[in-house]
């Protein structure tokens, strides 16, 4: 069977597409997911960064979808992604409003979610413990930390009140700040959301990170381990 054929068939679990799971691996989507921290943590409180966000998410979606062979980058789905991002980056860069800005950041974390599942069905597909496996789950526990600012985003854009018992919203970066301490269980206690909502989350957010933790990323290191310690003669 050629790789053209394999490429040709529809996607489905247990495909594996073996041209696209041996040419490419999670690394550039891991960079794009990069790239989204960086400027989570260095973008200003304005409609344009919002904008920007919302395209980077449907590019990392669009370059998961390909990676993960479950769609080409020029498929309809693909582009489709492209022109919904695009317009809700256009609607939000001419009109603006609290309103719209809630929206977009909804958009971006359904977004994120999709590349969460996407990356998630890659990873499952191959039917092994591999490099480019633990990659791919690096990649879905940044993107959950990143999906969690941006819910912050909504609530505290949304919201009557201050997300924070401080007194304040927080700046982006100080919502990444908090996300990332709370999947880590690191638990400063300089920033604590304020209302129930925000709480919930919060807490949602640390049990999701320690479970995945000891589940996925330990099973997937130690089975590498076996396999590796099974090869050697």
């Amino acid at each position: 069977m050629t790789a053209t054929h394999e490429l040709a068939q529809p996607w489905h679990l247990g495909s594996r597409v073996s041209r696209v799971r041996a040419s490419h691996s999670y690394g550039l989507v891991l960079l794009l997911i990069i790239a989204s921290f960086v400027f989570l943590s260095v973008a200003p409180k304005a409609d344009w960064a919002d904008s920007v966000l919302v395209l980077l998410q449907s590019t990392t979606l669009v370059t998961a979808l390909w990676t993960s062979g479950v769609a080409r980058a020029d498929s309809r789905v693909s582009l489709a992604l492209v022109a919904l991002a695009g317009a809700a980056a256009l609607a939000l860069g001419i009109s603006g409003g609290t309103a719209l800005a809630g929206t977009v950041g909804i958009i971006s974390g359904l977004l994120t979610v999709a590349t969460v599942a996407t990356i998630a069905l890659g990873v499952i597909d191959q039917g092994e413990a591999n490099v480019q496996a633990v990659t791919g789950a690096i990649c879905v526990y940044l993107l959950i930390g990143i999906l969690f600012v941006f819910l912050y985003g909504v609530v505290a854009t949304l919201g009557s009140g201050s997300f924070f018992s401080q007194g304040t919203d927080g700046t982006r970066s100080v919502r990444l700040y908090f996300s990332f301490v709370t999947l880590a269980t690191l638990g400063y206690g300089d920033y604590t959301p304020a209302g129930n909502l925000g709480r919930m989350l919060a807490v949602s957010e640390a049990l999701l990170g320690q479970l995945y933790l000891v589940t996925v990323i330990a099973v997937l290191v130690s089975r590498m381990r076996g396999r590796r310690s099974s090869q050697t003669p």
